[in-house]
């Protein structure tokens, strides 16, 4: 959802070989659905060391309200460019990646902080890499147009819903890509979500409600759903990228890739504005938008911003936890959004819905148990090792 760049990472991954360069002090990272324990570089303190650090616990704390809040102002703010007359679904897609030469500061100062060390790594093909940005940028592209469409065609409470089946998806796509095993919990967790967008589907209630044909409905519903599996098949694909390609999981290949991937998106947008002659209407646009055209140029700018505000969340739960909490915690904001639209735009909140977004916390809840048992599991096979040696 998150200019697919969000998801990148690990929402359920993400990497590239360009700016991990050697002489950084390079964190290791576990990607999400990898078998592989987290380790890292950083020094020799036993991990209850960070447990106990109150700064790392402040920076955890940080970044899950960057993601969390930069994905909810980001969706509302989409919800509201519509609400005020926009309708360029170029555009939408367009500023889900556009802001990110923001990524650029936190790469500058992440490196700025590094100490010089000497690392080995695998010599990477400039073809290959070259080819992996522009391969997932496109399917990055073609995913925010997706949500571009549900995003205009659906209430948001309900658009943001079905955004939740990610999850299930993101199960399904590494269990075939990324030999991810199915326990009781995730299978659990994904009949949960597939209800509870089955639910959002069927509710002829929320249908209309936007003053839309029943038709452009299910169209929203059927686009918002895909794209939700576009988006999970993308961070999987990330993932066999990292493992089987660039060989390397590493902090600055998790930014990098998050980078050129959407300065590939973006540039695909660009495309897209011109060549559907949306950029015709666009002058049009800002003086018929409902709150000015100041107004209008600051929704989309902060809109932008927003998405990249999330990123950075994104990729600071990657660096200080692991790249599969940072894409749980992504998927916990989708159904603290329904309760915004409500109280922003006023959206209806029926029975079903309510049934719906219940169903979605506790398909959460279940995989996120899951993901608790894997790493309690994980810390007491590391610790048995570290005895035995």
């Amino acid at each position: 959802m998150a200019g697919g760049v969000d998801g990148m990472v690990g929402d359920d991954g993400s990497g590239g070989s360009r700016g991990g360069g050697n002489g950084e002090d390079e964190i290791q990272i576990q990607i999400a659905g990898s078998s592989k324990p987290e380790t890292s570089t950083r020094g020799t303190a036993p991990q209850n060391s960070h447990t106990k650090n109150w700064q790392w616990w402040l920076m955890v704390a940080l970044n899950i309200f960057f993601l969390i809040a930069g994905q909810t102002a980001s969706t509302l703010l989409g919800r509201f460019y519509y609400n005020q007359g926009g309708n360029s679904k170029w555009m939408s897609t367009f500023v889900q990646t556009a802001g990110f030469p923001v990524l650029f500061i936190v790469l500058f100062l992440f490196r700025s902080k590094s100490t010089q060390t000497t690392t080995s790594s695998p010599e990477i093909s400039g073809t290959k890499i070259t080819l992996i940005y522009i391969v997932l940028g496109l399917l990055i592209a073609a995913d925010d147009l997706m949500y571009s469409y549900g995003l205009l065609y659906l209430p948001v409470s309900t658009y943001s819903l079905i955004c939740a089946s990610q999850l299930a998806f993101n199960a399904v796509f590494s269990y075939f890509l990324n030999d991810q095993k199915f326990t009781p919990f995730i299978f659990n967790s994904v009949i949960l979500l597939t209800f509870s967008a089955a639910l959002l589907g069927v509710d002829e209630d929320t249908q209309g409600t936007n003053g839309l044909s029943d038709g452009k409905y299910m169209l929203g519903f059927v686009l918002t759903l895909g794209a939700s599996a576009t988006y999970s098949l993308i961070l999987s694909l990330m993932q066999v990228a990292f493992e089987k390609v660039i060989k390397r999981e590493t902090f600055s290949v998790v930014l990098n890739m998050q980078i050129y991937t959407a300065l590939v998106a973006t540039i695909a947008s660009l495309i897209g504005l011109f060549a559907s002659g949306e950029w015709k209407t666009l002058q049009g646009e800002m003086h018929a938008f409902g709150s000015g055209r100041v107004c209008y140029v600051m929704t989309l700018l902060w809109t932008a911003v927003s998405w990249q505000i999330a990123s950075v969340g994104v990729v600071g739960l990657i660096f200080v936890v692991s790249s599969l909490f940072s894409n749980v915690i992504s998927t916990l904001a989708l159904p603290i959004i329904p309760v915004f639209a409500v109280i922003f735009f006023h959206d209806k909140m029926d029975g079903v819905k309510i049934i719906a977004m219940l169903m979605a916390i506790w398909g959460f809840i279940s995989y996120g148990y899951q993901l608790y048992v894997n790493d309690k599991k994980s810390r007491k096979t590391s610790v048995s090792v570290e005895e035995n040696s």
